[in-house]
């Protein structure tokens, strides 16, 4: 057998070489189309430090013109609703104009069923409350059908929708973090599916997929296109009574029944969410403010005179929303003690700001 010239040595060395870059490139290519339930985190633990770094490609690039969405919060006519709301609204007209923001108009869905004093003061939008006796004592089941009633009936300029609520601060301009038909949402650590399975079975049949696309998150902080939130919005209030209905879902599930059902709510429309740890803090568990959007005083802040955090036990110096149920809290509170971690010392300045500057504050309207 004769040798091969050179000439055809190098034809089938390059042929070699092209077949096996198609083959290489085609392997990443499909690396990079990553899966739904690869794209969105289950464990707030396990996220990646940047949350856009498992989104596919397409997604990543779509960020061309602005994305106006609307921040809208539903909320009651008591007191201690009433401050909370103000305090969120100040902040909001403080940032939403400034570089980076994609901040549009603002409604506070009211579900008391009449207008109250604020009605001037904050967007307002006024809707019916459930019946009489269907929340079970759980107020919280108004908000996914004050959701359905407003978007029903107001007329909502943007495309997005912000779900946020009383008692949020905007620490800095929000940008849209949704990409396309994904959502942007806070993962929960308290929010766990795969936990209650058993559970979330009754609410999301087996024939529907793994338990695992249903996202540890609540309703809020969630930025959704407005079409999506018609779709799930009705699905959220029905699957949040039955949830009540059910004597387990109700006893296991208690004050974070509602977030479980719009998990769920998203998870049966095919919705998932893109999770952002730094869309929100909450102090005093969260310890800085570092690259968050959102400051979330859920929790009470309590600690001894040395800084040290005393939960469970009224400290020394505390600040607790649940302090001011009847009325809102006195202006200029107290700084906290040294050693105080950051996030609660600009929590209580920030209050501070905004009730030394929103009129009428002492009288409480």
């Amino acid at each position: 057998m004769g040798k091969a010239s050179p000439f055809l040595l190098l034809l089938v060395g390059l042929g070699f070489f092209i077949a096996s870059y198609n083959l290489f490139t085609t392997a990443m290519q499909n690396q990079g189309r990553v899966s739904t339930d690869q794209l969105i985190g289950r464990s707030a633990l396990s996220l990646p430090t940047d949350p856009l770094v498992a989104m596919p490609n397409e997604l990543k690039k779509a960020r061309g013109s602005k994305r106006p969405f609307h921040v809208a919060l539903t909320a009651t006519d008591a007191p201690y609703s009433k401050w909370q709301c103000r305090i969120m609204y100040y902040w909001f007209m403080k940032v939403k104009d400034i570089e980076g923001s994609e901040m549009g108009g603002f409604t506070r869905v009211l579900h008391s069923g009449k207008p109250d004093n604020l009605m001037e003061e904050i967007p307002t939008f006024v809707v019916d409350p459930l019946p009489a006796g269907m929340d079970r004592g759980y107020v919280v089941l108004n908000r996914p059908w004050a959701f359905v009633q407003w978007l029903q009936k107001a007329k909502i300029e943007e495309d997005y929708i912000l779900m946020a609520e009383p008692d949020h601060i905007f620490v800095k301009p929000l940008p849209n973090l949704s990409r396309g038909d994904y959502p942007a949402a806070f993962p929960f650590f308290y929010i766990k599916p795969s936990e209650n399975e058993k559970i979330l079975r009754k609410f999301y049949p087996e024939d529907k997929g793994p338990v695992t696309n249903i996202d540890p998150i609540g309703n809020s902080p969630v930025i959704i296109k407005k079409s999506l939130l018609e779709k799930i919005a009705p699905t959220w209030m029905n699957v949040s009574l039955k949830m009540k209905e059910d004597p387990e879902a109700d006893k296991v599930f208690g004050w974070v029944l509602e977030m479980y059902a719009y998990a769920v709510a998203s998870a049966l429309h095919g919705v998932q969410h893109i999770l952002h740890k730094n869309f929100m803090i909450q102090p005093p568990w969260d310890l800085k403010v570092g690259n968050t959007f959102i400051i979330h005083y859920t929790y009470g802040c309590d600690y001894s005179l040395k800084g040290e955090l005393t939960y469970g036990k009224i400290g020394e110096w505390r600040f607790d929303k649940r302090s001011h149920i009847r009325g809102p809290p006195p202006r200029n509170l107290s700084l906290p003690p040294s050693g105080v971690p950051e996030s609660v010392v600009r929590l209580v300045k920030m209050v501070n700001e905004a009730t030394a500057n929103i009129p009428g504050w002492e009288q409480g309207k």
